[in-house]
């Protein structure tokens, strides 16, 4: 690693530390991260521990062996989640830790396996890691997810180069969209977080009653928000207080729509990367809160297993609204990575709502919350609908229409 990389990188793993985790002195850091950066990892680890850390627990990821299990271990290992990793997990949680995930994948690392397999992985988690799940999901625990390039995952943003050549212009490419390519990203992200409040007072200001998204490519689609819905975005808060940022980059202002109220045709602009497998060229038809029908050029059938994953799946748990000024899409670059992609266009999100996204939505428990409109499932996958053309109206109860996006920028300029 080159020494001037080598010295930006640092402010990078300082910002994850201090900006993405918020973390406090003496707080555990739990950081899952690929064995393929382990160099960083170690960046990371030293400005915990440089910050007051009062432990750093280190868990690695490898999309080889990764790939080795699904092919050599039956479905039915995956529905539930080892008593050791729920052990692990919720302990963690209820210690009070911060977590950072280091997002760092081959796109293509689960190509040709078995589907069911991540989904029923992931869907164990979800519903078995109670308080690692809620810990997130309702503000007792911090977390950032980021990203780390590996050779796979560059050589497939720009292919035709050799792994090292590729690596290097992928860290250089992820530390610019994430504002962390200059003297003082910590800064530069207190600057950004003043663009998410300007453009969330403006939103939380009008209490839409719904909004109407239109494209040339085929979307034409209603979706109607919850009383007493709220726009968040930028820096996220604990119960107690303390501001994070749970994605390091990101461009988004987003909520949680009235999960029975989705209404017309969406039509993907992006390839969506999931659990390893790539699907591209989709819609969805939604009547009535739910999907349908849909269809995709390719990987019809993990979209499938998306919406299967619970009877609430097929319902969306949030709107985000991101322009297409943004660094992400100006950048040009097609990261086949969600934590990137979602911030260069607007998406939705199929499964589970946020929260914090409705008035008192932290003291309610999840029958509640479906009863107040959000969606409750044990998935959340986001997906891009933001078409250059794309426009969106808001609409208030009393029938007043509102742009919010003109041409896939936001209307009043922010």
């Amino acid at each position: 690693m080159e020494q001037s990389l080598s010295a930006q990188l640092d402010k990078y793993a300082d910002l994850l530390v201090h900006k993405g985790c918020a973390l406090q002195p003496g707080q555990e850091l739990v950081l899952q991260a690929p064995v393929e950066r382990a160099d960083f990892a170690r960046k990371v680890v030293r400005a915990a521990y440089a910050a007051g850390a009062g432990h750093v627990t280190v868990i690695w990821a490898d999309d080889e062996v990764m790939r080795m299990e699904y092919q050599n271990v039956p479905l039915d290992y995956f529905q539930h989640t080892q008593p050791w990793k729920k052990a692990q997990l919720d302990g963690l949680a209820e210690a009070g830790a911060a977590f950072l995930f280091l997002e760092g994948r081959d796109p293509q690392a689960l190509l040709g396996i078995d589907p069911a397999k991540p989904a029923a992985a992931a869907r164990a988690r979800n519903t078995e890691c109670l308080s690692f799940r809620n810990g997130m999901d309702f503000g007792r625990n911090v977390w950032c997810i980021a990203g780390a390039p590996v050779a796979k995952w560059a050589q497939q943003v720009f292919p035709g180069l050799p792994a090292d050549e590729a690596v290097l212009k992928l860290w250089d490419a992820i530390l610019k969209v994430s504002r962390a390519d200059g003297a003082d990203p910590e800064a530069e992200w207190d600057r950004h977080n003043a663009t998410f409040e300007s453009n969330k007072r403006l939103l939380n200001g009008y209490a839409f009653d719904h909004l109407r998204y239109k494209s040339s490519n085929g979307t034409d689609f209603t979706l109607g928000m919850n009383p007493g819905h709220i726009w968040e975005g930028g820096a996220g808060h604990t119960q107690e207080g303390r501001a994070f940022f749970p994605n390091i980059p990101t461009e988004e202002v987003f909520t949680s729509p009235d999960r029975m109220r989705a209404d017309g045709i969406v039509h993907s602009a992006l390839p969506l990367v999931h659990a390893g497998q790539v699907v591209r060229d989709f819609w969805l038809r939604f009547e009535a809160g739910a999907v349908v029908e849909f269809d995709a050029a390719e990987g019809r059938e993990v979209l499938e297993h998306i919406l299967k994953t619970d009877e609430n799946a097929m319902r969306l748990g949030e709107c985000a609204l991101i322009s297409k000024d943004t660094p992400i899409r100006q950048s040009g670059i097609l990261f086949y990575d969600t934590l990137y992609d979602e911030n260069a266009s607007c998406h939705l999100a199929l499964g589970t709502g946020f929260p914090e996204c409705l008035a008192g939505g932290l003291d309610m428990n999840k029958d509640e919350l479906i009863a107040h409109g959000l969606n409750q499932s044990s998935t959340h996958v986001d997906f891009m609908i933001g078409s250059d053309d794309l426009s969106v109206t808001g609409v208030t109860a009393s029938g007043e229409e509102v742009p919010v996006f003109v041409d896939g920028r936001w209307a009043w300029g922010k």
